[in-house]
């Protein structure tokens, strides 16, 4: 009797400690599989690319037309293009942010085709209308058949302004790192891809595990066209702290302008898009003033 107790005694004994065991490892292994996850699906959690594609006569753009554009690697993109009013007008090669397509920035687009200025716009690879599957390396390369595009056209680097939003700022601020331009002007900019997840997912490493960097503070020393950053104070994508440490890399001549508890991609405002507008024309355009009244 004695000693089956004991057995039973030793055997619960064995039980609760198992269990303290368990307990212990259970929330770093929750972690660390958290973690895990977090990064084997970082891709879909960065790009939410739009699947449909309109035209831009259907998105109201008139006097635009849709192009394809082949890359190195031989993917197909979408583009949409406008000429510039006249040859004293810069032509804007675009890069969208990481959600949606072309169609949903066919308001800012209006703005600026109206003032004059051309457009070059083109829906990365695995977004509407464009084959592929988006990476980092990929969108570059996009980024490159859309400055190859411009050239062909007949654009000197003189006439090209880059314009990116969102994520599309490491885009452009990477290609202005490779290729010379008149300006590169930029829409809720970020240093690193990095400094963006860790705002939305502060409980982890995620600088460990990043794949697609994006590293515009690496590439913006390098850029020697003049600068204009448009950065929200009250940010809650790209924090705002992540834009004044690029802003404070850049080379001059650069302006930047800070909206008060303005959000993510304050150039989606009239008021904000007109002030890069003017810039522009200062800058690039060299043409008067833009009448405040268009």
């Amino acid at each position: 009797m004695v000693d089956r107790r004991a057995a039973a005694a030793e055997e619960h004994g064995l039980r609760i400690r198992n269990i303290i065991a368990v307990a212990a490892c259970g929330p770093p292994l929750l972690y660390a599989t958290a973690f895990i996850g977090l990064a084997l699906q970082q891709r879909s959690i960065l790009y939410h690319p739009g699947a449909a594609f309109m035209t831009p006569a259907q998105a109201g753009l008139a006097g635009a037309e849709t192009l394809k554009l082949a890359t190195e690697d031989g993917e197909r993109l979408a583009a949409w293009y406008a000429a510039p009013r006249t040859a004293r007008f810069p032509l804007i090669i675009y890069f969208h942010g990481n959600g949606g397509g072309l169609v949903d920035r066919g308001n800012r687009f209006r703005m600026l085709t109206m003032h004059g200025f051309g457009l070059l716009a083109i829906s990365y690879r695995g977004y509407g209308g464009s084959t592929g599957t988006p990476t980092e390396e990929g969108l570059l390369q996009d980024a490159n058949a859309a400055y190859a595009e411009a050239r062909r056209r007949g654009f000197p680097p003189s006439r090209i302004v880059l314009m990116g939003e969102s994520l599309g700022t490491g885009v452009a601020t990477i290609l202005a790192s490779r290729h010379e331009a008149a300006a590169l002007v930029l829409d809720s900019p970020y240093d690193s891809i990095v400094d963006a997840a860790a705002v939305r997912f502060p409980l982890f490493p995620v600088s460990l595990a990043v794949i697609d960097t994006f590293n515009a503070g690496e590439a913006i020393g390098k850029v020697r066209a003049p600068c204009f950053m448009a950065v929200g104070e009250a940010d809650p994508i790209t924090p705002v702290e992540s834009a004044r440490r690029l802003f404070a890399r850049a080379n001059e001549p650069k302006e930047i302008v800070e909206i008060p508890g303005g959000g993510h991609v304050p150039m989606s405002r009239p008021d904000v898009l007109a002030r890069a507008i003017d810039w522009i024309d200062a800058t690039v355009t060299a043409t008067p003033a833009r009448d405040p009244s268009q």
